[in-house]
């Protein structure tokens, strides 16, 4: 998914640039959508998401295994744990390149000493098999550089979207009314909308208690979510869950493909998160002109101007999210001035071709650098 979705844009523009790209990572659904736009894809069962003691000590040799036999010019890796021992493997198999996109450190500096030690070791560690270091968040190049990471790995990529699919115009006024006809949604009604993981890091919590408190005093509020099932998470939300929300009048539409004629429905969005590097959805909302509600954490602060082209509220706190709600749920001349902020930071801040960019140069810069290794 991550590789089909996330990065795709990017996987397609390196194959223009010249490069042979080829995508590796745990099977799944998504490889014909990257075979379809040229990206080769080599699948290993020992990459998962869910901690897998045995399937984790088995990622690595797998890894070494395929980097020897591929014998790529660059290996850039993403994602915690792959970003951990693809680094390793690609060193060990003496890649000539080996670039890594920290999305966002899988610690906080409010995490337990516990957790923050045993983080930080493990990317400190595996800086030392990287050449150059993409760091999508400059809170995360702070903590980096007291990591005593050296400066000359550091990039400060940002993150970006394709601004072309996020274009409000392109979504049809028919199409926008038959998709909140879909969630029950009048001409009337303000509907609120939420795209990610059904995992409770994504602060589902709050937003569930918050739309309950609301009911009795925005009986014209709709509440959708698309997002996928991710039950190789701990923190999944249950289908018992899930059936509590429904209750609540929230509608579940799955994994959806069509997320730009989702965002063109909303009246504001939701991302009730603990954890982000740069999100994704929250850039996407505002590129098309919708008003983001974000938790005031790394990454949302970054994309949402606060009392301009959102509003941001403490994590984990189901009033002061329920009290923002309601405040844009409220004021459609408020929603509207914040989107049309929104829609211009988009323009000009959330360029996904900058990124492209930024890391074509230094694959080039990297190459240029370093000699063919022989094997």
């Amino acid at each position: 998914m991550s590789l089909a979705l996330l990065l795709g844009h990017q996987l397609r523009a390196f194959g223009d640039a010249g490069y042979e790209v080829t995508g590796v990572s745990g099977p799944g659904p998504f490889v014909a959508e990257l075979t379809e736009f040229g990206v080769a894809h080599h699948s290993l069962p020992s990459l998962t998401r869910a901690v897998d003691p045995r399937a984790d000590l088995r990622a690595p040799i797998d890894l070494f295994r395929l980097f020897r036999r591929l014998r790529p010019d660059i290996v850039h890796t993403h994602n915690p744990k792959p970003g951990v021992y693809g680094r390793v493997a690609a060193r060990a198999a003496r890649v000539p390149a080996v670039v890594n996109t920290v999305h966002g450190l899988y610690a906080l500096p409010e995490d337990t000493w516990s957790k923050r030690a045993a983080v930080y070791g493990l990317e400190r560690a595996a800086v030392t098999c990287s050449d150059a270091e993409f760091v999508q968040n400059p809170e995360d190049v702070e903590t980096l550089r007291r990591l005593h990471v050296p400066d000359r790995k550091l990039h400060l990529l940002g993150n970006g979207i394709d601004l072309t699919r996020f274009e409000p115009g392109r979504i049809g006024t028919d199409r926008v009314a038959a998709i909140r006809a879909s969630v029950g949604a009048g001409a009337d009604d303000v509907v609120c909308g939420l795209v990610g993981r059904l995992v409770w890091e994504k602060g589902y919590g709050e937003v569930f208690a918050a739309v309950e408190a609301l009911r009795g005093r925005l009986p014209n509020l709709r509440v959708f979510v698309a997002g996928p099932r991710d039950e190789a998470k701990a923190d999944a939300v249950t289908t018992a869950d899930l059936a509590r929300a429904e209750r609540l009048g929230i509608t579940f539409l799955g994994m959806r493909d069509d997320v730009d004629a989702l965002y063109a429905a909303m009246d504001l969005y939701v991302l009730a998160s603990y954890r982000e590097g740069w999100p994704r959805s929250a850039m996407e909302a505002s590129a098309m002109g919708v008003p983001v509600i974000a938790t005031n954490i790394r990454g949302c602060r970054q994309v949402v101007d606060d009392g301009v082209t959102g509003l941001l509220v403490p994590p984990r706190d189901a009033g002061a999210l329920e009290r923002a709600i309601e405040q844009l749920a409220s004021d459609p001349a408020l929603r509207r001035s914040m989107g049309q902020a929104a829609r211009r930071k988009a323009r000009s801040e959330f360029d996904e071709q900058r990124v492209i960019a930024t890391t074509l140069a230094v694959y080039e810069q990297l190459l240029s650098d370093r000699p063919e290794v022989s094997t």
